[in-house]
Order: C-alpha cells, then sequence, then structure tokens
C-alpha cells in the first residue's frame, strides 16, 4: 500500500452517529460488547484504553469502578463522546493512535472493537498500545472476520441444487484497501473513508512484531433467527459461518 490514505471517520461522523447511536447497533448490543466484556474480565482495579473509541459506545458498558481512556482521531466523535459521557472516571482524548502515545500511565487493558481494520497502520497502532500497557496487561481486538468478510471480495451465495446459503470469498490473501461510501446512492459525492483488508496471518505477525503473546482467539457468530421460505437455509450458514473475529493478547514480560 504505497499511498497512505485518511482513514480518520471524521468525514462520515454525523453518518456512523446516527447509524450506531450511542448504544451502538445491533451487533455491538447483542455480541461485540457482551463478548468483549468477557473476555476482558474487568474489575474495580481495571484501567481500560479504547482505542478509536468512536463516541463510547464501550464505556458505556463497562463497571461504573473501572477507570477509562477512550482515544480517537475524529474530532466530532471525541466531543460526542464527552457529551454523553456520565461517569467521572472516564476521559477522552483526541489522539491519533498511528503515532507514539504520551500518557502519564500505564493500562491494565486495551481494547480496539471494529477499528483496526479501518486503519492502514495498524501495525503501528499495535506497537504504541503495547507501549501504554503494564506487564502482562490485556489486549483485546475485535474484527470484521477477515477471513470470511472480505471487502467487496465476499458474499452471500445461494445453491439451489443443494438449497444451501453459503459464503462465496474471492480474495483473501491479498492485502486490499477499499473505500467505505457513507451513502452509496451519491456515488462519487458521498462522503468516505477507508477500510483495509489483511490476511489472518498479518494480525498475527503484527501481534508478534509489537511484543504480544495471543492468548487465545474467538469466532462470534449472528444471533438473529430468519423466518419465511428460505430460515431454514440462512439460520444453517448463520451458525457455520462467523462475523467477528475476537483475539486477546497479553503485553510480554518487559
Amino acid at each position: 500500500m504505497s499511498e497512505s490514505k485518511s482513514t480518520s471517520w471524521e468525514s462520515v461522523g454525523k453518518w456512523y452517529q446516527q447509524s450506531v447511536g450511542e448504544e451502538g447497533h445491533y451487533y455491538h448490543q447483542h455480541v461485540v460488547i457482551p463478548g468483549a466484556l468477557k473476555l476482558l474480565a474487568l474489575n474495580e482495579n481495571s484501567n481500560l484504553l479504547d482505542v478509536a473509541c468512536g463516541q463510547g459506545i464501550l464505556a458505556r458498558s463497562l463497571p461504573k469502578s473501572a477507570s477509562y481512556l477512550g482515544i480517537d482521531v475524529s474530532p466530532s466523535l471525541i466531543k460526542e463522546a464527552k457529551r454523553i459521557s456520565k461517569n467521572p472516571k472516564h476521559e477522552y482524548l483526541l489522539l491519533n493512535a498511528t503515532q507514539p502515545l504520551k500518557l502519564d500511565k500505564k493500562f491494565s487493558h486495551a481494547a480496539i472493537l471494529l477499528a483496526l481494520q479501518n486503519i492502514e497502520k495498524g501495525d503501528a497502532v499495535l506497537k504504541n498500545v503495547s507501549s501504554v500497557l503494564e506487564k502482562n496487561g490485556k489486549l483485546l481486538i475485535v474484527l470484521n472476520h477477515p477471513c470470511f468478510r472480505i471487502p467487496r471480495q465476499s458474499s452471500w451465495q445461494v445453491d439451489q441444487s443443494k438449497k444451501l446459503q453459503y459464503r462465496r470469498i474471492d480474495s483473501y490473501g491479498s492485502e486490499l484497501q477499499v473505500p467505505i461510501q457513507a451513502h452509496p446512492s451519491k456515488g462519487e459525492n458521498s462522503a468516505s473513508t477507508w477500510t483495509f483488508h489483511h490476511p489472518l496471518s498479518t494480525y498475527t505477525q503484527w501481534l508478534a512484531d509489537a511484543g504480544f503473546h495471543i492468548v487465545l482467539m474467538e469466532e462470534w457468530y449472528s444471533n438473529k433467527v430468519s423466518t419465511g421460505g428460505a430460515a431454514k437455509m440462512e439460520n444453517r450458514s448463520r451458525k457455520e459461518i462467523p462475523l467477528f473475529l475476537a483475539i486477546l493478547a497479553t503485553a510480554a514480560t518487559r
């Protein structure tokens, strides 16, 4: 990827806020946030760094006693997060996580939820997060599953002869950068940002290079249920093809 892309969501901030609201979209509420809280296992002594926090969706589901710092490169999203926030132990800063993080404290936990795939220099982000974690601090990354949800290169298809819905993958091993339009119907006039596809091995290499040890990976599935004539095959495919990949890692003892 030779040309650097602006990956701030400032240009689509209004659209994003309207799309996910204060509590997040359906999968935030029913899959991502519950799964993240289970893996993070926060307690009253925890101190969490939320990277690319948006308007602070994760913050509003945390134990009230946990300390929290959310950082994002979008001024409007940070402004909204501060407006909504009611917890005095929560802070928000306008910071670019691809640049060295000059913070005055270390963190026991860090989270990057549904965001690393939208940052061009993901390897730099992981190295910067590693630098502000305590010894053996936990990092949780949640991604749109990089094996099954590849922008413009994956889709649902139906095999009528078998009455099966399946996932078609047209490209996986190549690194990709794909524009995201907030309003596709407006074409070139739509505000847009970028998303980046990497194979799973790229993420694991980035983590190793940043000094992390992978503890576990979980694949999270849709809990929606279809009705109607196609319900059987749609419900089966939901149980077979995960939507999200969660990676839990610890900062190596330094």
